[in-house]
């Protein structure tokens, strides 16, 4: 499994957060025995207690070998890591003076950990655990040699420890805490998002669900108009050339229309099928069927890229995306639109730009909204589906101003086979 979905995983998460903070307390530990021997001069039993440093170091590399597995850390896992550290805690506070020990408050931080990361029977057995171990040494422990070299600064460095083993505390718990509040945060922006995914695409179902059926139901009524708009042309004298051009120009709106019905049909049949095009053929294609819908937009068109041209996931919801973009830059633009293609190694990039008065606050706010229109025939579902079905292939939208004026469409879309992980 990916490292990235690994470290995504609550328990994952949590169990490397435990190796790091242990990572930690192993090197504190090795510094402060090294303090005593060296500069207090306190003669302990080392082997026992540097034997059980080797043993967290052991089960820490064992650790880090588990967060490679792909199967989860479940809580009893959880508690059972925790549990060790308690057990080699009180093995060298034994060692060292028991509960005289000033470290020994360190009892609090498996307690903090558990109560933030497990549930609460986890968390009451982490209780009675360390007020067990913290009980037993009041009673059983190796008591610390008397200071005869510091005489009566004995207390001082006593407290000087407790004040090292609060500082520790307090930098560890404020870690764990910040990292456990930042894990929350991005589960509730993960379930935000995926909630909206989850309406957005309940809305799309529903809209396709209606646009299957008014496909079928309006077959009927264009080839009706096919007929008359026929019988007209036949009927139209010659010398009435401007109604001639009209019924020519509907004749050709009419079998635009039913040939877009006939491919959302023929889409429907085969399931949507998602297939690689290069993208200046692509390009072309809803170029020229665009111009035939609309012969009275004018626009200006520039491809940028080394050739041949890349590859992109195409079906037949991209292409009416692109002609939803196409349709809202040449409404809000009175001059002819400008089109501008590039690509590169991973994404291709599509930007129409319009000369119109470019986007309002609300518009730049609420874009992409489903049922949002600025217009006043308009439903609101143009730039909505487009977003969505340019999102479900990899791909994002942007909209904004330009400096000197008019309103940018800009799209990405991945290259087919490019790998975009870095991006």
């Amino acid at each position: 499994m990916n490292s990235t979905i690994l470290s995504s995983l609550p328990g994952h998460s949590q169990l490397r957060r435990l190796v790091v903070l242990r990572s930690i307390a192993v090197v504190t530990q090795l510094i402060t025995l090294t303090v005593v021997w060296k500069i207090l001069e306190i003669e302990l039993d080392w082997q026992p207690m540097l034997l059980t440093i080797a043993t967290l170091v052991a089960i820490n590399l064992f650790s880090w070998l588990r967060l490679r597995s792909s199967s989860p850390v479940s809580n009893p896992e959880l508690f059972a890591q925790l549990s060790v550290d308690v057990i080699a805690l009180s093995v060298l506070l034994y060692y060292g003076g028991g509960s005289t020990n000033p470290f020994i408050s360190l009892y609090l931080l498996p307690l903090v950990i558990a109560a933030a990361t497990l549930p609460a029977r986890y968390t009451w057995g982490m209780a009675v655990l360390t007020a067990a171990c913290y009980s037993l040494l009041m009673v059983y422990y190796i008591p610390l040699p008397h200071i005869h070299q510091h005489g009566d600064d004995a207390f001082n460095i006593h407290v000087l420890g407790m004040w090292l083993g609060f500082v520790i505390s307090a930098v560890v718990v404020a870690y764990f805490v910040v990292q456990m509040a930042q894990a929350v945060r991005q589960r509730d922006e993960m379930l935000t998002r995926v909630r909206e995914e989850i309406l957005r695409n309940e809305r799309i179902v529903a809209l396709g669900t209606q646009a299957a059926g008014a496909a079928h139901e309006m077959g009927t009524p264009l080839s009706t108009m096919a007929v008359v708009i026929g019988e007209l042309q036949h009927d139209v004298a010659a010398n009435q050339p401007a109604l001639r051009d009209s019924l020519t120009i509907l004749d050709e709106q009419v079998r635009g229309c039913k040939r877009i019905l006939d491919k959302i049909m023929a889409n429907a049949q085969d399931g949507g099928a998602i297939l690689p095009r290069p993208v200046d053929d692509l390009m072309a294609e809803v170029l020229d069927e665009w111009q035939l819908l609309r012969p009275t937009a004018q626009y200006q068109y520039h491809s940028i890229g080394v050739q041949p041209a890349p590859l992109i996931s195409v079906d037949v919801t991209l292409r009416a995306a692109l002609m939803n973009l196409l349709n809202n830059a040449a409404d809000s633009s009175p001059q002819a639109i400008e089109i501008r293609t590039r690509w590169d190694n991973s994404h291709f990039k599509l930007e129409i730009r319009d000369h119109g008065e470019g986007l309002s606050d609300e518009v730049a706010l609420k874009a992409g909204s489903a049922f949002f229109t600025t217009k006043k025939e308009g439903r609101g579902l143009g730039l909505f589906l487009a977003n969505a079905t340019i999102e479900r292939m990899g791909g994002t939208v942007r909209l904004f101003n330009r400096e000197e004026g008019g309103a940018t469409t800009e799209l990405t879309m991945p290259i087919v086979g490019a790998d975009t992980r870095s991006e």
